[in-house]
């Protein structure tokens, strides 16, 4: 009876359930955040979370839940590799939004099932099922419908914003490539490597860009410790969600991985309209309806 409990537990559908709930519940309070605390540093947030992602995954080894691997001179170049990819995955994807609407954007974001499959078939000569690409369908033009707006683009938002696709797809296929084979990585020992470097990127890029600067004068007058604790805890959800997603992607796929990530994008906006009080017309619940039904079909 334990451990049939212990397997379901250990199931790829569990981990994809709790995926999905740590995948929303961070994204809402990332909003929450930005919303009634004013606090419009992205890049400082990305920080906290790759901080807390160091600090936990160092924790977690120190109470011996995970050995890290010893790794060579090739294999430490492979994870800053990986790091760099991280980092340059959320940098292009912040300054693209700044060049192009939101709801563009979001249509372009949902190709990246698709840039999967190809990297996959091409890199690690995998392949699907005619009904898998099928299934796609509805959940890449359900996202659109689900974001249907004021679609606007400049040139080089429009470069940015595909170009922030494909490394989102080549990240979720590298991510199931270094822990399936290759290097082998535990999920917790990826992070306990990844995250440290990337913290130390996000750093520096927010120093470049002046945020570190508008950050020094926003704590001197506008932080208290409500916003500390509130900072903290987002921290903390960031650093559950990266070890959930990357056993996720470990256990499933990348295709499933960005199929899912479709699929949260609709359920955010199910849950922002009824906690933010948002509006959205006809065109946009066609959209969040084929978005679930086609991610209930490609399961």
């Amino acid at each position: 009876m334990l451990s049939g409990a212990k397997g379901l537990c250990d199931s790829p559908v569990a981990w994809l359930i709790m995926y999905f709930f740590f995948n929303l519940g961070l994204t809402l309070y990332n909003k929450a955040v930005m919303q009634l605390f004013d606090f419009g540093f992205p890049w400082t947030l990305t920080g906290i979370h790759t901080l807390c992602g160091a600090i936990g995954s160092y924790l977690l080894y120190l109470f011996g839940v995970f050995k890290p691997r010893k790794l060579g001179e090739r294999e430490n170049t492979i994870m800053l590799a990986f790091s760099v990819l991280y980092t340059l995955n959320i940098a292009i994807s912040n300054v693209s939004l700044h060049l192009v609407t939101v709801p563009f954007h979001q249509v372009v974001r949902a190709m990246t099932p698709l840039f999967t499959i190809i990297l996959s078939v091409a890199c690690l000569k995998a392949s699907y099922s005619k009904m898998t690409y099928i299934s796609l369908l509805p959940v890449i033009f359900g996202v659109g419908f689900a974001t249907f707006g004021d679609y606007y683009f400049t040139a080089m938002g429009f470069f940015l914003t595909v170009l922030g696709t494909v490394l989102a797809a080549v990240k979720t296929v590298v991510t199931n490539k270094v822990q399936t084979s290759g290097l082998k990585l535990h999920p917790l020992d990826l992070l306990y490597r990844m995250s440290p470097l990337a913290f130390m990127q996000t750093v520096m890029y927010a120093y470049m860009t002046g945020e570190l600067e508008a950050v020094a004068v926003f704590a001197r007058t506008e932080m208290s410790w409500t916003l500390v604790i509130a900072l903290v805890v987002n921290g903390v959800i960031a650093f559950f969600l990266n070890v959930v997603s990357f056993t996720a992607n470990k256990k499933t796929s990348a295709l499933t991985m960005t199929v899912a990530g479709n699929v949260k994008q609709v359920l955010s906006i199910v849950l922002a309209v009824t906690i933010f009080n948002l509006d959205i017309s006809a065109m946009n619940g066609i959209g969040i309806v084929l978005t679930l039904l086609g991610g209930v079909w490609y399961t």
